[in-house]
């Protein structure tokens, strides 16, 4: 979902005969954006707007500029404009993310004594939510979020995503929006491959593909027990569980060898240690290796492209680049990338 209500009115269009079927298919998947309304935009080709949280496949994306929102309040400075100061009103945050019915904010130290009044407004702004957790960052191998509770008591919940379902409990395992478009491109390839997932988490990638591009097999790994239990819930709440084998160990140490079309290496950080056992894992003959990592703007491909060709050359194998791609900004000056590589 859009973190910020007023930044990304997505909608579709449709004739009203096809809009039923339509909205609760939406609606089932996650991708239908309950806080706005639907609108009927024209009277004589009988066509109604519906309110979308992403692209949807087959239909052209429009932005709304007159959306109609079911509550009046539609963002926190209209809530909180009369009860702080205008230099507090800057420091107010202009974006969150919603998983599932938590909302997950980031709140300046310098308006600390504001969290509770900001956690109230957000739940008057989205109704459906019950909880409100502060991000405070992410900490160790694991990446383990640092969350403070706000408002509410239950911090699990089951965010819907791309006709997926993520259960999930947001103060112990992350769960990252920024890269859907991925998440949607990696769903649409592997049918009838055998593919291992080396950094699995909840499912994020291994869900999607099992679901929608059906492979033969996936064996996703994982090492964190936390999100090791939250994958095997998440397999059987897909119904995947005669696709996905979920085995919890080190990469380095549980990565089976030889059977894999296609590796996918999705952590960032330290992936580049783990080549040599994702190329290994491919078939003899060889396979596709999506490989992320985080690399300095001035060296944003060529050395995540370096790394490869180096474990390819030790495992005596030849390398095409397919692709690169960039995912979203780590920090500053440095960027999240997936180079797409076949190994032969």
């Amino acid at each position: 979902m859009p973190s910020d209500p007023m930044t990304m009115n997505k909608s579709i269009r449709v004739s009203i005969k096809d809009a039923e079927k339509l909205r609760i298919e939406l609606a089932e998947s996650g991708r239908l954006d309950p806080h706005r309304k639907i609108k009927l935009i024209d009277t004589e080709q009988r066509l109604l707007e519906i309110p979308v949280t992403e692209d949807i496949e087959g239909f052209e994306t429009f932005l709304q500029e007159d959306a109609e929102f079911y509550n009046k309040w539609q963002s926190l400075e209209d809530i909180l404009r009369k009860g702080i100061s205008a230099e507090e009103l800057n420091k107010l945050p202009s974006g969150w993310h919603i998983i599932g019915e938590i909302i997950v904010i980031t709140i300046d130290p310098a308006i600390d004594h504001l969290k509770q009044m900001i956690a109230e407004a957000l739940l008057r702004m989205y109704p459906s939510c019950n909880t409100v957790v502060r991000d405070l960052g992410i900490s160790g191998q694991f990446r383990l979020p640092k969350r403070e509770l706000l408002i509410g008591n239950n911090t699990e919940t089951i965010n819907k995503e791309h006709g997926c379902l993520f259960k999930l409990d947001v103060t112990k395992v992350m769960f990252s929006k920024g890269n859907l478009h991925e998440k949607k491109l990696m769903s649409k390839i592997g049918t009838h491959e055998t593919i291992v997932d080396m950094f699995a988490g909840i499912g994020y990638f291994t869900i999607p593909m099992a679901v929608h591009a059906k492979p033969e097999k996936i064996v996703a790994i994982e090492i964190n027990p936390e999100s090791y239990g939250y994958l095997k819930e998440n397999i059987f709440l897909n119904k995947v569980e005669n696709i996905v084998e979920a085995r919890n160990g080190d990469c380095a140490e549980v990565t089976p060898k030889g059977i894999a079309d296609r590796v996918l290496m999705g952590y960032v950080n330290t992936t580049h240690h783990y080549l040599d056992s994702g190329i290994a894992a491919l078939k003899p003959e060889g396979g596709i290796i999506h490989y992320h990592e985080t690399t300095p703007e001035s060296m944003v491909f060529s050395r995540p492209i370096e790394r490869i060709q180096d474990a390819a050359l030790k495992a005596e194998k030849k390398v095409e680049i397919l692709d690169c791609r960039k995912i979203k900004k780590y920090s500053p000056g440095v960027w999240h990338v997936v180079v797409d590589a076949r190994i032969s």
